[in-house]
């Protein structure tokens, strides 16, 4: 991924307000306030957001969403991100309590190269006490799974097994199977993928890929097991997310009794603020179509 983030997309981004967005409530049937999605989360346990990772406006929508959010629930929530990994847990907490440096943290956590567009919600969170969960499985275990699939984690070390969902755990079937399987013919590193198994020779793409999902998945439940009054602000990127596949499908594998609310971000409708919602329906419980005049924070 390379990021470059100019001065005139971080001015662009303090400059953003309701005019750089449009929300539709799927089950209301018409468009609403950002405050409605959050009146909705008293009877759910978790909010989705999925997100395009360079979408100037969803960054501000979801730390105005947390802030919202808190001001709800105060200390009964927790923030929870794609973005950092199982295995820099004490780092993250570390650093919440004030016991490293910004510099220390965003090395030693392995902070993605476009943290400046986590931090606001990273540094909300620090200053209102409130947890940051590091949800993901690191990436040389997706790795690992894609070369071996679920037996080559199988003889890792137990410490090891612990930063990632247990062995066995579910994989991708039906249309999400598919969705991955489209994802691996794009890009640099793109590969001839069978859509009906989402593998290729010599790699295991929807073991590789269903363990981000499990592990996010998973740890959510272990969260919510363990914190029951909580409510959870989950940020992913949108494909981890939309329809209820990936990690909200996996949650519900874990903890079938859990409750999500799914937000999909969307950039880049030419329509734009004239949006045909009927295209987007299938992908959450609240549409986000964002402004795609709006600089992007770091271009591919």
């Amino acid at each position: 991924m390379l990021i470059l983030l100019s001065p005139l997309v971080l001015s662009a981004q303090e400059k953003l307000s309701e005019s750089h967005y449009k929300i539709y409530s799927v089950k209301a049937g018409k468009e609403i306030q950002l405050k409605g999605i959050v009146q909705e989360m008293k009877d759910y346990d978790v909010l989705f957001f999925g997100e395009e990772h360079n979408d100037s406006v969803a960054h501000f929508l979801e730390k105005s969403i947390l802030e919202l959010l808190q001001l709800k629930f105060g200390s009964d929530l927790a923030l929870s991100l794609e973005m950092f990994d199982r295995d820099v847990q004490p780092v993250m907490n570390e650093y919440l309590k004030n016991f490293m440096r910004e510099k220390s943290f965003i090395r030693d956590a392995r902070a993605w190269t476009n943290y400046p567009d986590y931090k606001p919600m990273v540094i909300f969170a620090k200053e209102n006490g409130l947890e940051v969960l590091c949800a993901n499985a690191p990436g040389r275990y997706a790795y690992l799974a894609g070369k071996r699939g679920q037996k080559g984690l199988e003889d890792l070390p137990e410490d090891s097994k612990s930063f990632f969902a247990p062995i066995p755990y579910d994989t991708a079937t039906g249309e999400y199977l598919g969705v991955l399987a489209s994802m691996a013919g794009h890009g640099p590193s793109a590969m001839s993928i069978d859509a009906k198994t989402a593998s290729s020779a010599g790699f295991y793409l929807n073991d590789a890929q269903s363990l981000w999902d499990a592990t996010m998945g998973y740890t959510i439940s272990q969260y919510l097991k363990k914190n029951k009054t909580r409510k959870i602000f989950h940020i992913s990127g949108k494909y981890h997310t939309d329809s209820g596949f990936g990690v909200v499908a996996q949650l519900k594998s874990y903890n079938s009794k859990a409750k999500p609310l799914i937000i999909s971000a969307n950039i880049g409708d030419e329509a734009y603020p004239n949006i045909d919602w009927s295209k987007y329906k299938k992908a959450g419980d609240f549409i986000i179509v964002t402004d795609p005049n709006v600089p992007k924070t770091f271009t591919e």
